[in-house]
């Protein structure tokens, strides 16, 4: 499979494959023009279809997450017709090259305990190529990591992910434009809320200001949206 990698020059004329149509694209294109001078990389296969690698140096990661020296994956994503053809692993193999050539001392991305999870890498596929658990939050989100230096230490949570608690009443949510289907799911969420008498507190993140928000609330655990109903992830 070729690959296209996104970038300033080409966004505005290129598909990100993970966006949907109209203002969820847009707002997705906007996130990623911000954050390009910060070194992520987005990059996608030549098919249309969704089949793409998002990452960034996890000091510039909007995840409550400490991991110094380590490239951060946002996204890995291969599904329908693209699946099963090896382009996850050749999209992570690209990512871990990078890393290495930048003299990173790991790769670090979120998946689940138990089984697979919507919108979080696959535990079985990153322990197959070499990940291995570093730290779970109370409310079973992992950090996984694949460390490319012998005294790497592993990547941990920041206690506000470890043990997540919510300052104000109800079922409190934090979002970004980080993931463009926080458009579809943000207002279908809160309708439930509605029908059920459930407060919903919600705050969108965006700029700089907001990651260092982000890093102090719980950011934005992928995709790009969290909730606490008290002390527990969405």
């Amino acid at each position: 499979m070729d690959y296209i990698r996104i970038t300033k020059e080409n966004i505005d004329k290129e598909h990100i494959c993970c966006a949907m149509s109209g203002k969820q694209c847009l707002a997705k294109k906007e996130w990623l023009k911000q954050r390009f001078d910060e070194g992520l990389v987005f990059c996608r296969s030549v098919e249309r279809g969704k089949c793409f690698i998002e990452y960034i140096p996890a000091e510039n990661a909007w995840l409550p997450i400490k991991a110094e020296g380590c490239l951060h994956i946002n996204c890995l994503w291969v599904s329908g017709a693209l699946k099963g053809h090896g382009y996850a692993k050749e999209l992570l193999a690209r990512c871990v090259n990078d890393a290495r050539a930048q003299g990173r001392k790991g790769v670090c991305i979120l998946s689940a305990e138990g089984r697979k999870r919507e919108f979080l890498a696959d535990a079985k596929f990153l322990a197959h190529e070499g990940f291995s658990t570093a730290d779970v939050s109370d409310c079973g989100i992992t950090l996984m990591y694949l460390p490319l230096s012998p005294d790497a230490a592993p990547p941990k949570f920041k206690p506000c992910a470890k043990h997540p608690q919510a300052a104000e009443p109800g079922f409190v949510l934090y979002y970004t434009d980080q993931c463009p289907f926080t458009y579809y799911w943000v207002p279908r969420v809160a309708e439930t809320a509605r029908a059920h008498g459930i407060l919903l507190p919600h705050h969108v993140f965006q700029g700089a200001r907001a990651h260092a928000r982000g890093q102090r609330h719980g950011g934005s655990v992928r995709p790009g949206l969290k909730a606490f109903p008290r002390f527990r992830f969405l």
